[in-house]
């Protein structure tokens, strides 16, 4: 395949990964979650005068890369829903072209080109790409900073390898500012190095060792402030974790037996139910593409046992498969922060690092059957027969996040959309009329109120007292009621 051609197939690609993550951003998904808005009000309470920082407490606590890039869209965009939403957009349609050159690293540009198209028409990856949650930064950072560690491993004569390795520490240890599940991540990393040095000559070991070096002094560098912190407030480091471990339970084996059983199944048979999250109950693979997945995983198997065996039996291989061990590492490790959770199995979000590994190996699988095929069809039927597949994937795919998950109304009530209509009509009211929050809503405290709150105070700008008094908007809770002026504009968020 020429580089003319695959250039112009990866534009095609990124043109449909952006409109899948850009068309109709500021109406779906409709309202805007607690979590978001409160990503969004540290933003706003940094513009206002105040500092940025590695890690925001409030909500039971966040690495603070997204709110510090927020900072910029909304100062320069408004404080919208949509603005929020934006950094996770682009985000998305960065992993989908930076998962084409990992895996085109890894399995050649045929299965680099898949795995990227995959993505980009992925429900799971769409949804995610299109909410204020950081965690979409994780997987796009992972992806790149594997993909510049193994340039930098495997490049040695390049005169660039020492920049790969710069860059690529520098983008990995931003990962460790982005969600909680990053932090399995080094395993992977000292596996590709441990690895490919294990396996080079005396000479090439000496760059391997520089290489890896420079990467990892980087990463230290960039991850710094971030691990000073937490050495300052152990409790930020573990207290999410432990609240929803199933090592907290009465029965955690068999707990982490089921959540197994659960995660596994939720690829091809029920998905996440959480509306936020998902379409409620839905396998987080589209069938056809679900169904790759498996023979993926399959075929990815057969080829490890097989290579074993050669490996056991004579001493050596001459194609160990190094990129099916790291595909396979990268999905196990991402695989543990949700199988060792206790809430919401399966859960789409807690899963999001496993993206790159299953269509890596889902692409996989498809490019190992069209050549398969190949021997016993004419080129002209299998060329239809794909883009057939690539047609009906994309159009199932707009015809269930556009139609089916985005019109229901079980969606508007898991993004909050009634609390974004609350805080558009105080807007519309004078700054001289009273205006009364009931918080009604039960949620970890924010700002003195609970979480909820977050929605109309993002939307009216005034998560800071200050601007609550000179906007005349008032948060209470149910027991205040009774202290609220005649005249003022009562507004309940239940």
């Amino acid at each position: 395949m020429s580089k003319s051609k695959i250039f112009w197939l990866v534009f095609v690609i990124i043109i449909i990964a952006s409109f899948f993550r850009l068309y109709q951003l500021k109406t779906v998904p409709p309202g805007l979650y607690p979590d978001e808005a409160m990503e969004g009000n540290n933003a706003l309470q940094i513009i206002h005068g105040g500092s940025f920082k590695v890690f925001y407490p409030e909500n039971n606590g966040r690495e603070g890369l997204f709110v510090n890039i927020l900072v910029f869209f909304i100062k320069f965009l408004g404080n919208e829903p949509w603005v929020i939403r934006l950094p996770m957009a682009i985000a998305g349609i960065l992993t989908v072209l930076g998962i084409y050159f990992l895996a085109a690293e890894l399995f050649g540009p045929a299965t680099g080109l898949l795995t990227s198209f995959l993505v980009a028409v992925s429900f799971w990856h769409i949804l995610f790409s299109r909410i204020g949650f950081r965690a979409m930064l994780a997987p796009m950072l992972l992806v790149w900073s594997v993909y510049f560690l193994l340039l930098a491993l495997r490049r040695l004569n390049s005169k660039r390898y020492f920049l790969y390795s710069v860059i690529g520490g520098i983008i990995y240890g931003l990962g460790f500012y982005t969600y909680i599940a990053y932090r399995v991540t080094p395993v992977l990393v000292l596996f590709v190095i441990a690895y490919l040095w294990k396996k080079a000559d005396a000479p090439a070991r000496k760059k391997i060792l520089l290489s890896a070096g420079c990467f990892l002094f980087l990463t230290f560098l960039t991850a710094l402030p971030i691990g000073y912190y937490f050495l300052k407030h152990p409790a930020d480091f573990t207290g999410r974790t432990s609240e929803i471990s199933i090592f907290g339970s009465a029965h955690p084996l068999q707990d982490l037996g089921w959540n197994i059983l659960k995660t596994a199944g939720m690829f091809n048979f029920h998905g996440d139910y959480n509306w936020r999250q998902n379409l409620s109950g839905q396998p987080e693979l589209f069938w056809p593409v679900g169904i790759l997945f498996v023979l993926g995983v399959l075929l990815g198997i057969i080829k490890l046992w097989r290579w074993f065996r050669r490996r056991i039996a004579a001493g050596t291989s001459p194609t160990e498969p190094f990129a099916l061990m790291l595909v396979f590492l990268w999905f196990i490790l991402a695989a543990l922060p949700v199988v060792i959770s206790d809430e919401g199995i399966p859960h789409a979000l807690r899963s999001i690092l496993m993206i790159p590994p299953v269509f890596m190996l889902t692409a996989l699988a498809g490019v190992r059957l069209y050549r398969f095929l190949q021997k016993y069809n004419p080129e002209w039927l299998l060329k239809a027969v794909a883009i057939i597949f690539f047609i009906f994937v994309t159009l199932g795919t707009y015809q269930q996040y556009f139609v089916t998950w985005a019109k229901n109304k079980n969606t508007a009530d898991a993004y909050s959309a009634d609390y974004v209509e609350i805080g558009n009509e105080i807007n519309a009211l004078p700054p001289e009329t009273p205006k009364y929050v009931i918080v009604q809503a039960s949620g970890v405290l924010a700002g003195g109120v609970p979480m909820p709150a977050q929605t109309v105070m993002f939307i009216t700008d005034t998560y800071l007292p200050k601007y609550q008094q000179l906007k005349n908007i008032h948060y209470v809770l149910p027991t205040d009621e009774k202290n609220i002026p005649a005249g003022a504009a009562k507004f309940y968020l239940k």
